[in-house]
């Protein structure tokens, strides 16, 4: 399992169709690739998550395209794609006292693998728990 610390950027979007396309075009445009995203709705508004390749150029594209863009630290988890992993994790973190504040994921059947990304109360606690 590796385990590193990664730059997740956030976007409050409007909720309406082409707003992510838009937006991810943009970033197309500056050759950044998103390498993890998550999207949590509301009525109005949609809060886009993501992992770049490259965050410092997505946060100048993002600026420029919307209002609000914010850069917070979160841990990144190569996974094996297997039962009981996540329950494994949350398990560890549990039993250190670490609170999941979200947490997204994706795997391929393909490959057997996944990634895990984690906000956490305690960044390096939660390295230390799984490491």
């Amino acid at each position: 399992m590796s385990i590193r610390i990664e730059t997740q950027l956030a976007v409050f979007l409007d909720n309406r169709p082409g707003t992510l396309a838009n937006t991810c075009q943009g970033l197309a445009k500056a050759q950044v690739n998103i390498l993890a995203l998550s999207i949590l709705d509301t009525v109005d508004h949609a809060i886009l998550r993501m992992i770049v390749d490259k965050p410092r150029e997505a946060e100048g594209v993002l600026s420029k395209m919307h209002t609000t863009v914010q850069r917070r630290e979160v841990i990144w988890v190569d996974v094996p794609h297997q039962v009981g992993v996540l329950a494994g994790i949350a398990q560890r973190l549990a039993e250190a006292g670490i609170n999941i504040e979200y947490a997204y994921c994706t795997a391929s059947t393909a490959n057997g693998t996944g990634a895990l990304v984690l906000r956490t109360n305690d960044l390096e606690a939660t390295i230390n728990a799984l490491s």
